[in-house]
């Protein structure tokens, strides 16, 4: 997102997020990362390990991710992808909206720090859901209680500060 962009888009409310989550049966994750130090991995490895859904990996230039393969373009996978997570820059995100409206997906999910209002404008225009300015995995784990397994959170609620015996 630039600096001088204002967000005027409103995403969709919490219950939303879920159910779409909900719904989903599979995600591609686009400019998936073999490099364990990426985002893109670390998000890849939880959905992978803790969650039920079908994971495709995005990415031309590297050949596995995870032990699974990938794919060129999201025109490449075998089925349409109910989600499509993506760790692209702010100028590559209408040309994954592009990609994503051909393949049949059925939700744009863009990243923590992604938000472009126009790809959001014109992805609802074409029937996708839209998610912006949010990571996949932290959403998942917090409407499962799985926020834990990240050191977020750590089952107690006080505004105190604990005292180690």
């Amino acid at each position: 997102m630039s600096t001088e962009e204002t967000r005027t888009w409103t995403g969709p409310s919490a219950p939303e997020r879920l159910a779409l989550l909900r719904q989903a049966k599979s995600i591609a994750i686009v400019g998936a990362s073999d490099k364990p130090s990426r985002a893109s991995y670390f998000v890849a490895t939880y959905l992978q390990s803790s969650t039920r859904y079908k994971v495709y990996f995005v990415n031309p230039v590297v050949k596995e991710i995870l032990g699974e393969p990938t794919y060129a373009s999201l025109a490449d996978l075998p089925e349409s992808p109910d989600i499509v997570d993506v760790f692209r820059k702010h100028d590559d995100l209408p040309g994954v909206l592009d990609e994503a409206i051909a393949a049949g997906a059925g939700t744009l999910w863009l990243q923590l720090g992604s938000w472009h209002e126009d790809v959001a404008k014109e992805a609802e225009a074409a029937g996708l859901d839209v998610v912006m300015d949010r990571c996949v995995k932290i959403e998942h784990a917090r409407f499962h209680g799985g926020l834990h397994l990240a050191g977020f959170d750590t089952g107690v609620i006080s505004s105190k500060r604990q005292v180690l015996a």
